[in-house]
């Protein structure tokens, strides 16, 4: 059997707590592991296809969320983090032992500067907003999947209840837009 994500694969979804406050994210270090305290609840939680997202062994995708910056603050081991590919525009910190991807960043001007991109799945507490839609889902095949698996991938997605997109969901991708906009003149900032 094909694994979209372990938080996919039981079949149904969990409903996030509006008022959820945060919790801690920790890598999968046994001894000494990355822990990053989140001070609210994530936005745009996300199954994600694409390539340079942290996922599961064995999973098509990831599970990715933004939070605002000013709430993410990593509470130990941070000499065990590492940029995975400067080159990116979300530097991915992942532990430098076991691999997992903590947080990403973007440092440089973008429609996203200022939100942290999270997997909520590496913590132990429960009422973070549940999974929204999926994304980048072409970009399984990129990575290898057979083309011809596709109709039952978006099938399992939708049987989720989630809308599958191969760019980003339409509020997201009006928020680049009017980002561009602006930045370009092209409507009042």
């Amino acid at each position: 059997m094909v694994s979209l994500h372990p938080v996919l694969d039981k079949g149904t979804l969990t409903k996030g707590s509006a008022d959820f406050p945060g919790g801690t994210l920790k890598c999968h270090c046994t001894s000494s592991p990355v822990t990053v305290s989140l001070s609210s609840n994530v936005l745009h939680n996300h199954a994600c296809g694409c390539s340079k997202c942290w996922k599961p062994s064995g999973a098509l995708f990831s599970i990715i969320a933004v939070i605002p910056k000013s709430n993410i603050t990593v509470t130990a081991n941070a000499d065990k983090l590492a940029i995975v590919d400067e080159s990116a525009a979300i530097q991915r910190y992942a532990c430098k032992e076991c691999g997992v991807h903590l947080y990403g960043r973007i440092e440089k001007e973008h429609p996203f500067h200022g939100l942290d991109f999270v997997h909520v799945e590496l913590s132990d507490e429960e009422g973070w907003q549940e999974v929204q839609f999926a994304a980048f889902v072409s970009s399984i095949i990129e990575q290898g999947f057979d083309p011809a698996g596709m109709d039952e991938i978006r099938g399992k997605l939708k049987a989720l209840g989630l809308e599958t997109y191969d760019a980003l969901s339409p509020p997201l991708m009006d928020a680049i837009a009017t980002w561009t906009a602006k930045k370009n003149g092209k409507l009042p900032a």
